[in-house]
């Protein structure tokens, strides 16, 4: 199974010692030089690069498509832009995507797509978690993630809670 990356999902789940649960729900996941440079640089900082460091689960790759890759680029940030032309690149069977705009790109280009708290849905449906709603609230609080009241309670019902 092919998982690229973008930076949201990777950050917060740093931010909330959490990032294990990528390796434990797909074993390896790719991105791009952009996602490294804004987990080391934008993100997570030291921390983030010399956990980057350890895993060897996460791989970074370029994106072929440099074409594609300057169309995109026009309405979202170098990481998310990235991240969308190497999961086509890849033909990647996932993309861990947040932000709206990039969600819907990626669709619109046949990328299947889960967020940050998808990945925490899932997670507890694999027994990696026992919560769903305790990672939510450390988000919150702790990363500064922005959770809509209608969806927080819609991922408590997706996830039994």
């Amino acid at each position: 199974m092919i998982i690229v990356s973008d930076t949201s999902c990777i950050i917060n789940l740093i931010s909330i010692q959490q990032i294990h649960l990528l390796e434990n729900l797909f074993s390896k996941v790719i991105i791009p030089h952009a996602v490294y440079e804004e987990i080391v640089i934008e993100g997570a900082g030291k921390q983030g690069a010399e956990q980057l460091e350890t895993y060897s689960w996460i791989e970074v790759r370029k994106c072929n498509n440099e074409n594609l890759l300057n169309r995109i680029s026009k309405s979202l940030d170098d990481g998310e832009s990235e991240a969308i032309v190497l999961a086509i690149d890849l033909k990647a069977d996932l993309l861990l995507i947040d932000e709206a705009k990039g969600r819907t790109i990626a669709r619109e280009n046949g990328i299947p797509i889960i967020g940050l708290l998808g990945v925490l849905v899932r997670a507890k449906q694999k027994g990696h978690i026992s919560n769903v709603k305790s990672l939510m609230d450390e988000l919150i609080s702790h990363a500064q993630f922005r959770i809509a009241d209608e969806l927080y309670f819609e991922v408590l019902k997706i996830s039994g809670e």
